[in-house]
C-alpha cells in the first residue's frame, strides 16, 4: 500500500490525500452535485478520484477498520464502521432527515430517470406538520443551522440561497439519504417522534 502511494506524482499524491480527508469529514462523496451559479448537476472530480485509486482508498480505511462502499447506480461512495465519528445531530435536524426520506421516495416512485430529487421548505415543514413531529415552529437560525449542517454531510443541497428560508426555497435531495435510512427505518423512527414526546438523546450521523 505505502509503495502504491509513492510511485505516484507528488500531485497525485497531494489529490488523493485530499479526497480521502474529505471522504472521512463528509462521509460521503457524490458523483455529481447541484451547482447553483449554473443551476445545472456538476462531475464531482472527488468521486472519480476516489474511484481511480479504490484499492488503496480501501484499504487505506480498512486500517481504522472503516469499509469504504460503493453504489454506482446511485453514484455514492461512502464509508461506513463503529470506527467512523457520528456527529451529534440536533433533533430538527434529525426530524428533516426522516421527512427527506419520505420525499425522496415519493418522487422516485414517479421520476425513473434520475438519482435526485427536489422539494421546498414548505412541503418538508408541511410533512412535519402532518405527523404532528414539530412541538414548535423553528427559528429562522435554527433552520439556516439545520441546512447547512446536512448540506455539509451531502445530503441536500440548497437551490436557493440559504438565508432565503421562506416556504418556496427549493432542496435538491441526494440519494445519500438512501444510505442514512431505510424506508421501514422512518417509519418506526417517525412513531418514536410524536408530537409532545421527552427529549430523547441526540443521534449520531
Amino acid at each position: 500500500m505505502i509503495n502504491y502511494y509513492e510511485e505516484l506524482p507528488p500531485e497525485e499524491q497531494r489529490k488523493v490525500t485530499e479526497v480521502i480527508g474529505r471522504l472521512y469529514r463528509q462521509t460521503f462523496l457524490l458523483e455529481r452535485q447541484y451547482d447553483r451559479k449554473t443551476k445545472r448537476y456538476q462531475i464531482n472530480k472527488d468521486y472519480y478520484q476516489c474511484t481511480r485509486h479504490m484499492e488503496f482508498v480501501k484499504a487505506y480505511f480498512a486500517i481504522m477498520d472503516i469499509e469504504v462502499m460503493e453504489n454506482s447506480q446511485m453514484g455514492v461512495i461512502y464509508i461506513r464502521g463503529e470506527q467512523v465519528a457520528g456527529e451529534k445531530l440536533p433533533r430538527l435536524a434529525t426530524l428533516y432527515i426522516l421527512v427527506l426520506k419520505l420525499l425522496y421516495d415519493e418522487r422516485m416512485s414517479a421520476v425513473s430517470t434520475s438519482v435526485n430529487a427536489v422539494a421546498s421548505l414548505g412541503e418538508i415543514h408541511e410533512k412535519l406538520g402532518s405527523y404532528r413531529l414539530l412541538r414548535k415552529q423553528p427559528s429562522m437560525t435554527e433552520i439556516r443551522r439545520c441546512l447547512a449542517l446536512l448540506k455539509r454531510y451531502q445530503l441536500i443541497e440548497p437551490m436557493d440561497i440559504l438565508e432565503e428560508t421562506d416556504g418556496q426555497s427549493r432542496l435538491v435531495i441526494y440519494p445519500t439519504v438512501n444510505v442514512v435510512l431505510m424506508g421501514d427505518d422512518v417509519r418506526a423512527l417517525i412513531e418514536t417522534y410524536t408530537e409532545g414526546d421527552e427529549e430523547d438523546d441526540e443521534p449520531e450521523l
